[in-house]
């Protein structure tokens, strides 16, 4: 088929490489290069990096609200358009442009974690499962029927960037499926059990020792790699990027031994951290450098 692919971010290059291997992609549509690094010169998306070097155009309009966006978007005459982690809206001009409509890739198991952060908030939850739906897109958020589905459990010490590569990887191989068996049943979503997957907000990675070991781990795997949970350890910002839940308790912020620190109720371990200025490194090893106060 003939296949605009819509996406941005790294979770997005996977299902563009399966793509890309079974069908003809005519456009891919990403977000303009962004200020980065040091020097904040502009840095091509990750999408846009591949889409590039396997030899596919590549487009990158601000908006795709006017009637010139419109126009060249249904120029492109596709059967069909993908969309995964895109980061703008479409507007129905656009949805009804390929002849199949657009279809969604979202990281949960709809109608739960509608949104744009489902993956981090299923973790920081602690929702035991989650998955995929190919969605066939509509002008709400994340509210169209579904094609297909596919749920994984959710380990006991999965960070959100374990649960983003497998979820990707997943997801390029349910579209390929789903483009083979077009046209699917499409199935609504429930009524029951809504719920959004708010943008994160780095204010919200501060780590308070006070509440329960089990939220902590989870905000701890939930905001892992980015932003970073993160606590202060003698006016150093240090972010906690790996936890597990630990035997043991006292004074909420306490260490008890190693990089293990007590909560409101339990203890959770910190298995990797990463300093100010340094990568990321297992607990062992950063506090080879770093002693840790009585209390944190």
């Amino acid at each position: 088929m003939k296949v605009i692919f819509m996406g941005t971010p790294e979770f997005s290059v996977p299902v563009l490489n399966a793509l890309h291997q079974t069908h003809e992609i005519v456009a891919v549509y990403c977000q303009p290069p962004r200020p980065a690094g040091r020097g904040k010169a502009d840095r091509p998306s990750p999408v846009q990096a591949r889409a590039e070097a396997l030899g596919l155009p590549v487009r990158h309009p601000v908006s795709l609200r006017s009637e010139d966006a419109v126009r060249d978007f249904a120029a492109l005459q596709a059967d069909v358009a993908v969309v995964v982690a895109y980061g703008l809206i479409l507007p129905q001009a656009i949805l009804d442009a390929p002849r199949l409509g657009c279809l969604n890739i979202h990281a949960s198991l709809l109608p739960r974690w509608r949104g744009a952060a489902p993956i981090h908030r299923a973790i920081m939850a602690g929702d035991r499962e989650t998955g995929v739906c190919i969605m066939q897109m509509e002008a709400g958020l994340d509210t169209g029927p579904v094609l297909l589905r596919e749920t994984v459990e959710i380990g006991a010490e999965e960070t959100t960037a374990d649960l983003h590569d497998r979820l990707s990887t997943l997801g390029a191989r349910l579209i390929v499926g789903a483009l083979e068996q077009l046209p699917l049943p499409a199935l609504p979503q429930a009524a029951e059990g809504i719920t959004y997957a708010a943008k994160i907000d780095k204010a919200e990675a501060r780590v308070e020792f006070s509440k329960p070991a089990v939220e902590v781990d989870r905000l701890i795997r939930g905001l892992s790699p980015f932003p970073g949970a993160w606590t202060q350890v003698n006016g150093e910002r240090i972010k906690l990027l790996r936890s597990r839940l630990a035997k043991g308790g006292g004074t909420p912020g306490q260490v008890l031994h190693g990089f293990t620190i007590a909560c409101g109720t339990g203890a959770v371990e910190i298995t990797e951290a990463q300093r100010e200025g340094k990568r990321p490194m297992p607990a062992a090893e950063v506090l080879r450098g770093l002693i840790l106060p009585a209390t944190l």
